[in-house]
């Protein structure tokens, strides 16, 4: 029935028992010519070549796509979704193959409060606005997630008369003397006259001693969203984002 049928399932009975017969012997009981055999090996061995090469393309194109996130399981299912069937075995070897690995990022550090060596009154009492340029700023944190992995910290400076970053900082490290050196270049750069109103939240970095004596031998006056009210944190930080 085997010689009857289809010459590739024929060979594909072939290559199952090759080493159980030998080739040979299958050859010949199968009346096949060996140059025909060996033809349709190279010709499926090309034909693989060429799907893993449409794979390889695929997965380098959706890693670098969402940036280097995905994984194998997450790569592996959105070419499942893009037509392309292959195991998570075959992403992960093709992902080694081309030296792809997900970057893993790292989580927000947990909030550690701290001791507020001074706590000041709302000066703004919401009003994000100032008639002239560095009469108000607004300076607060950001989380950066680098490619790398690695977690930094910035630190800006917002005017709030024309929603000018005045100053801005990145670092390893969120401390007070993060804010103290960008505050130091605000203040170089710009030059404003005593009685700057500089608006904060209540972290541990602006209650500090350093900072908040920074301010007071600079004529800053200092001024905080109240504590626990998340309304005024999210019109700050918008106010930065904006």
């Amino acid at each position: 029935m085997l010689c009857e049928g289809n010459r590739k399932i024929v060979y594909q009975f072939i290559d199952q028992y090759a080493k159980e017969f030998g080739v040979r012997w299958l050859l010949r009981r199968f009346q096949l010519s060996p140059h025909a055999y060996y033809n349709y090996r190279k010709q499926r061995k090309s034909n693989y070549l060429k799907q893993k090469e449409v794979i390889l393309t695929c997965i380098k194109e959706i890693y670098h796509r969402y940036g280097g996130k995905m994984g194998y399981r997450m790569i592996q299912r959105r070419l499942t979704h893009e037509g392309h069937l292959c195991s998570q075995v075959t992403v992960y070897k093709y992902m080694k193959e081309l030296g792809l690995r997900s970057i893993v990022f790292k989580r927000k550090p947990p909030y550690v409060k701290g001791k507020k060596h001074r706590v000041f009154p709302n000066v703004l009492a919401r009003e994000f606005t100032a008639e002239y340029p560095n009469q108000r700023w607004c300076i607060d944190f950001t989380y950066l997630h680098l490619a790398s992995g690695q977690l930094h910290y910035n630190c800006s400076i917002l005017d709030l008369n024309n929603r000018r970053i005045v100053a801005t900082r990145t670092a390893s490290y969120i401390t007070a003397d993060l804010a103290i050196e960008t505050l130091q270049m605000a203040l170089h750069k710009c030059s404003p006259k005593k009685g700057l109103v500089l608006h904060s939240d209540q972290g541990v970095q602006f209650t500090s001693k350093s900072f908040t004596e920074f301010c007071s031998k600079n004529g800053i006056i200092q001024s905080m969203s109240a504590s626990g009210c998340p309304f005024e944190e999210k019109s700050e930080k918008s106010t930065l984002k904006s």
